[in-house]
């Protein structure tokens, strides 16, 4: 039984950062899933990762228990995996983790280090982050996107979160790595966390691009992802 890929979106932004690569693993006959966590941490009150994990969790509520699944993050939805494979009642047969934040090794994690922390709370309005796309410079955006009417897309659905979002912790579930992890690096400033995967006994993969490179990249992200996900060279 081929297992379902399910491709996680960090919060920061939404599903159509994904959906490039949830199309070509379509057409190529896998059967794919994009959760959307757009409504996850949206005039709700911290801890918001029980939400993330219940909104996958919806997701495949229609997917026979017994079926197989992968599980594929982007940037910080690295840290909710943990809590997200907790909280399914079915096998997953593998997770990639995609220019990713990783989790702790045990305990719980942070959502934001305390010097990102640092450079969001003066962005805060009555508690409300601007969209993650306007924390940064247009030289740093801009790279991001081969195709206007792509960034169109991702920008336009970009929640405005609550800083309490980036101030909650999340926690670690022992045994929630009870089957193959993997880490797909793209570029900076991630290299750190491909060494910590590669410490931790993880496959790991380089697809040279910036934090968004599925995007631009869809073919080759998904080529890596599914062989990282099957165990082979991508």
């Amino acid at each position: 039984m081929e297992p379902i890929i399910v491709l996680v979106h960090s919060p920061s932004v939404g599903p159509s950062t994904w959906r490039p690569v949830a199309d070509l693993l379509t057409a190529a006959g896998h059967r794919v899933r994009v959760p959307s966590l757009l409504e996850v941490a949206v005039g709700g009150e911290p801890p918001f990762w029980p939400r993330v994990a219940g909104a996958v969790r919806d997701e495949l509520k229609e997917i026979p228990t017994d079926h197989p699944l992968v599980l594929v993050a982007h940037s910080n939805a690295g840290l909710f995996l943990p809590s997200i494979r907790a909280g399914l009642d079915r096998p997953v047969a593998a997770s990639v983790f995609v220019d990713a934040a990783l989790p702790a090794r045990t305990g719980e994690t942070a959502v934001a280090p305390p010097e990102l922390l640092d450079f969001l709370r003066p962005m805060a309005v009555d508690g409300i982050l601007p969209r993650w796309t306007d924390w940064w410079d247009e030289a740093d955006v801009a790279p991001m996107f081969a195709d206007p009417a792509m960034r169109q897309r991702v920008v336009a659905e970009e929640p405005t979160l609550p800083l309490s979002y980036y101030e909650q912790t999340v926690p670690v579930p022992a045994g929630w790595d009870d089957h193959p992890c993997s880490y797909l690096l793209f570029g900076p400033p991630y290299e750190d966390m491909a060494e910590d995967a590669r410490e931790r006994g993880w496959r790991t993969a380089h697809l040279p691009g910036a934090h968004l490179h599925q995007i631009v990249d869809p073919a080759g992200t998904a080529r890596h992802i599914l062989g990282l996900a099957a165990g082979a060279a991508p």
